[in-house]
């Protein structure tokens, strides 16, 4: 089998095996039913088998459209650097997913009522009462609808991506799943932070990666006002020259501060990623710290006092 075919074939088989194995001999069944006489007392029989007959149907086409996101997310490149249109696509592919496998369901279990005698009778007396069912029903659901609606818009804004890097209530992590009701962040100890998809429209939050994949990182130095800056800042240009986590478009370092106590040296440093560059800060700040403890020790933090000596000890 050619390696194109085999792309298609293979993950189809591995989605749709279960649904299909029980799919066809169902459909036998049903078939081989007209052929046969059965009694008032086994109708049961051909409504369990019409009702088994949908509930797989169900289950296959739902299999089929998690299919139809594999082959498609399978063609996107999420593992470079800078892979801001794959995480869109993606995005909006799960999202999508949610909501016909949703439709899917709620179809299929209608067709499991209407094929039922007797609630196809009882739907009749319902529809005089349909007004004040909605209206408890919309009370009761405000707030599941509420994320619904915010998970469409979501997938239409995106103010957020799979894969996304966050701060949310304190919380740096990355986008690892996004439904239609909360979205799963994984955090940077591999905790999971789950939080309702509406909060992302209501309230606000940091993403670091919302228009590209690349980030600057920061690293603060608190020194005395004696150090070398210059020299500080040539040891920071030679550390990330021979650094590969280093992406050379930023290298940079400023006196953002100074108090009674010293001085705050900022050092700034770009990578292609938030992962990355937290790797990159790490190293220049111990660097840094190495290179200010060898070279100027003296500019080390301390504490000033000053000591007035009593009238009678002089």
């Amino acid at each position: 089998m050619p390696a194109a075919t085999r792309f298609v074939v293979d993950p189809l088989v591995a989605r749709c095996r279960a649904p299909a194995g029980v799919l066809l001999p169902l459909i036998g069944f049903h078939l081989a039913l007209p052929l046969t006489t059965l009694d008032a007392e086994l109708e049961w029989v051909r409504n369990a088998s019409r009702i088994a007959l949908i509930i797989t149907v169900t289950w296959l086409v739902s299999r089929l459209v998690r299919f139809g996101e594999d082959v498609i997310l399978s063609r996107l490149a999420l593992e470079t650097a800078d892979n801001l249109r794959a995480r869109a696509v993606q995005t909006q592919f799960r999202i999508l997913r949610h909501v016909v496998n949703t439709l899917i369901v709620v179809l299929g279990i209608t067709g499991v009522l209407l094929s039922i005698e007797r609630f196809r009778e009882f739907g009749a007396g319902l529809l005089a009462s349909a007004g004040i069912a909605s209206i408890v029903l919309g009370f009761a659901a405000q707030r599941t609808l509420g994320n619904l609606f915010a998970g469409f818009q979501i997938a239409i804004t995106q103010p957020i991506r799979f894969d996304d890097v966050l701060v949310v209530e304190g919380e740096w992590g990355r986008v690892e799943e996004i439904t239609l009701t909360y979205v799963v962040l994984r955090i940077w100890d591999l905790r999971r932070l789950v939080v309702p998809i509406s909060y992302f429209l209501e309230k606000p939050f940091q993403n670091w990666t919302r228009t590209s994949a690349d980030i600057i990182g920061a690293v603060n130095l608190y020194l005395d006002y004696t150090v070398d800056v210059a020299a500080v800042r040539a040891e920071l240009e030679r550390i990330v020259s021979g650094n590969e986590l280093w992406d050379g478009k930023v290298c940079n370092l400023q006196v953002t501060d100074a108090d009674a106590k010293g001085v705050t040296l900022r050092a700034l440093v770009s990578a292609s990623s938030s992962g990355v560059a937290w790797d990159l800060r790490c190293q220049v700040r111990e660097q840094l710290i190495g290179f200010v403890q060898r070279e100027f020790p003296e500019a080390l933090p301390r504490l000033r006092a000053s000591v007035d000596h009593a009238e009678g000890d002089r």
